[in-house]
């Protein structure tokens, strides 16, 4: 298919974090084809997402939106909703407002959904405190509900990046879809013959929902060393909780980051996650993972390669990580490498340009 013929659309690009690497494989194959985004650092995505045509939305235009690009939720309906005039497949990328693309008559449009809005839908709490301004945000996000569940309607076919967002699609848009995990990178992330070292890690934005409160307040009770890899607008709040056991190393390199897989005790991961690559990440390592028991872990971390906590409190969290220091011998690094295989890059493009051929080709017949 030629590359102007395709259409591509990505809520945002301002990193390279997981969902930009599924991106990345649609730039690879099309290479040149229009990109919609609603905001665009230079130079903070691959050489081969650059390499599109970019089109970011009127709101890129403000100073420095790249930097509160969050806050401008309420007027992202406005800016979103692209009507694109000439294409044979538009494909988006959407964890928020890509898939309100808006197709040409009879156009396959594939959406590769991260999952519904989260902040509107499952996790308003954990993005927006209770307080004088509650109205103000419910109301707010019923509008956003509002217009996420009329946007699905442009969408031909869903993909969902795991069966817990397949569950909440067909929850908050009562739609069906077919789950492609997201793409590991596991001819990069490798074991290596280094002994594991006495610490604990956590890699990731440092994002509410992503409870790494949890991980610094139960390795600060036990005084257990942690070293946290990320950054973001929780960094304050996590550094006060922290004790002398916990490091801050900021954001690194990949190449860090594998070093510390390879070398970690275990990953601890609270999050309650769509999917979560870092996990596969740290098995491809052959690091155990010590998960929180809900969302996407449960579909990557098993019995063999790791621990559940139940609840998302530091006493449930201390009580995965003292069952793991009982059965840490028991933890065989094959059997994590082994579990992260499945998830690598060249397995997610078979099946997602396989999907993509078969919905053209059933859109050729229908036309036909």
């Amino acid at each position: 298919m030629d590359a102007g013929r395709v259409v591509l659309v990505h809520d945002w690009l301002t990193g390279m974090r997981g969902g930009e690497k599924c991106l990345e494989a649609a730039c690879r194959r099309w290479p040149g084809a229009p990109l919609h985004t609603l905001f665009y650092t230079p130079g903070a995505v691959s050489p081969a997402i650059e390499a599109c045509d970019i089109r970011p939305s009127v709101l890129n235009r403000l100073p420095r939106s790249s930097r509160y690009y969050r806050y401008l939720l309420p007027v992202i309906p406005l800016a979103a909703g692209w009507q694109i005039a000439d294409a044979d497949l538009v494909l988006s990328f959407s964890h928020c407002a890509a898939k309100s693309a808006l197709a040409p008559p009879g156009v396959p449009h594939v959406s590769y959904c991260f999952t519904p809005m989260r902040y509107a839908w499952h996790m308003r709490d954990q993005y927006f405190r209770r307080g004088l301004k509650a109205r103000a945000v419910d109301v707010l996000l019923s509008r956003l509900r509002d217009w996420d569940r009329r946007t699905a309607d442009r969408v031909t076919h869903f993909v969902a990046i795991s069966r817990t967002v397949q569950a909440r699609i067909r929850e908050c848009y009562g739609r069906e879809s077919v789950v492609i995990y997201p793409p590991v990178d596991t001819a990069f992330y490798t074991p290596a013959p280094v002994p594991r070292e006495d610490f604990y890690l956590v890699v990731s934005a440092f994002a509410p929902y992503k409870r790494f409160d949890l991980a610094v307040e139960a390795c600060t009770k036990l005084d257990q060393p942690l070293v946290v890899i990320g950054t973001g607008q929780e960094a304050a709040k996590l550094k006060a909780l922290a004790g002398p056991t916990v490091r801050f190393l900021g954001w690194q390199a990949d190449e860090v980051i594998r070093d510390h897989f390879r070398r970690a005790k275990a990953l601890l991961f609270p999050a309650e996650e769509d999917f979560g690559i870092v996990p596969v990440e740290a098995q491809a390592c052959g690091c155990p993972v010590i998960a929180f028991g809900k969302g996407g872990a449960t579909e990557t971390v098993n019995s063999r390669t790791g621990v559940f906590f139940e609840v998302q409190t530091v006493e449930s969290l201390i009580d995965g990580i003292q069952r793991f220091e009982a059965e840490q011998d028991s933890f065989d690094p094959k059997a994590s490498r082994k579990s992260a295989l499945p998830f690598r890059q060249e397995r997610y493009e078979a099946e997602l340009f396989g999907f993509i051929d078969t919905a053209m080709g059933m859109n050729s017949q229908r036309a036909a």
